[in-house]
């Protein structure tokens, strides 16, 4: 956590209590957030622990201050004990496949009867299950299947955007469903609930599908597909979209070293201030903006121009060109070269997960 963070928001939340039974990754990482705004975090496990704990350090990442018990969520005792934390917690989380809470005794009618402003979250892949109570339920056939992250992208539609410029198909190295449409949908969702659990006295029981919330972050290329038609004639390909490396101005150019600057000069002034510190002005009215479209031969060869520029020099001669410059133009780091950067001093120094400032 950055230091800043533990003045101003570790006490957002204090007076939270969450009960949470997830295990691995989405669960986890939604508690760890909470945490961070100061919750109050009992981790309950089964007996032979969170799996995540194989990890080491990502288990310490995810789950450090938080109470940790465990119980045999088989014996009617454990489940006597998880409902003893839950009569007066604010928050439960879990992440079992659709109907596992009923045939453990944890399901809402049973829990609400217990603490009526419990608010429930169940952070699945696809769903629930036709005939759930859960509010806003999203229901259909694979509402019981089995799956990870990867599995989660692939039926969003997300993983088909991941494109090599050469149109291979990428494959992720961060956990997009895990993260964005598990963790962060289900902080979003459980904090809008308990708010409306405090005016009105009642709880509920909500159901988060991964693989649906990461569907609506298609937002961009959804709208860009769109527009890329409208002046081509045909549905772009995902390395071909308006932001998907298309445009000169936005897009990954290979430097002499093999490595690659990010040019995300979208803007005319950005793009202009970019031909400017590359000595390309003659470039600066071959934009989108101007009327110079991504599919003429006039925008392809500004981006084989500025490509052939960017190849001329190796990355630490443009990071230190462009670190003056404030034309949007950045070094792809390296995971090790980014925990190096100045710019997240201390951010890991407490195995903080949020970028709250």
């Amino acid at each position: 956590m950055a230091n800043t963070i533990a003045h101003s928001m570790a006490d957002c939340l204090q007076g939270l209590r969450v009960v949470d039974l997830t295990r691995n990754l989405p669960g986890p990482f939604a508690t760890r957030l909470l945490a961070d705004l100061g919750a109050e975090i009992i981790k309950i496990e089964p007996k032979n622990g969170d799996p995540a704990r194989a990890f080491g350090e990502l288990f310490k990442a995810l789950n450090h201050g938080k109470t940790t018990e465990k119980y045999d969520f088989r014996d009617p005792k454990g489940i006597d004990a998880i409902k003893a934390h839950l009569k007066d917690a604010d928050v439960m989380l879990d992440s079992f496949r659709p109907d596992v809470l009923e045939g453990m005794g944890l399901d809402a009618k049973t829990l609400h009867a217990i603490n009526p402003q419990l608010v429930m979250v169940s952070i699945t892949g696809y769903g629930v299950a036709s005939g759930s109570t859960a509010d806003k339920a999203i229901t259909h056939d694979w509402a019981n299947k089995a799956g990870h992250d990867i599995n989660f992208m692939a039926m969003s539609g997300v993983l088909d955007q991941l494109k090599t410029a050469t149109g291979e198909q990428a494959m992720p190295n961060v956990q997009f469903a895990d993260l964005a449409g598990g963790s962060d949908t289900a902080v979003i969702a459980l904090l809008a609930a308990v708010f409306a659990a405090q005016r009105t006295g009642k709880g509920r029981h909500i159901t988060v599908s991964m693989t649906h919330s990461l569907y609506q972050h298609l937002v961009m290329p959804k709208a860009t597909g769109a527009l890329v038609k409208s002046f081509s004639g045909q549905k772009p390909a995902p390395q071909h979209d308006f932001l998907g490396g298309l445009l000169p101005c936005y897009r990954l150019y290979k430097t002499a070293d093999k490595r690659h600057m990010a040019v995300g000069s979208l803007e005319l002034k950005f793009w202009q201030g970019l031909c400017e510190v590359l000595d390309l002005t003659a470039l600066k009215n071959s934009h989108w903006q101007l009327g110079v479209m991504p599919n003429t031969s006039e925008s392809q060869a500004a981006a084989k121009t500025v490509s052939d520029k960017f190849a001329s020099q190796t990355l630490q001669h443009w990071q230190q060109t462009f670190a003056a410059a404030d034309v949007c133009v950045t070094p792809v780091l390296t995971l090790e070269e980014a925990q190096a950067h100045p710019l997240f001093a201390h951010q890991d120094e407490h195995g903080a997960t949020s970028g709250w400032q």
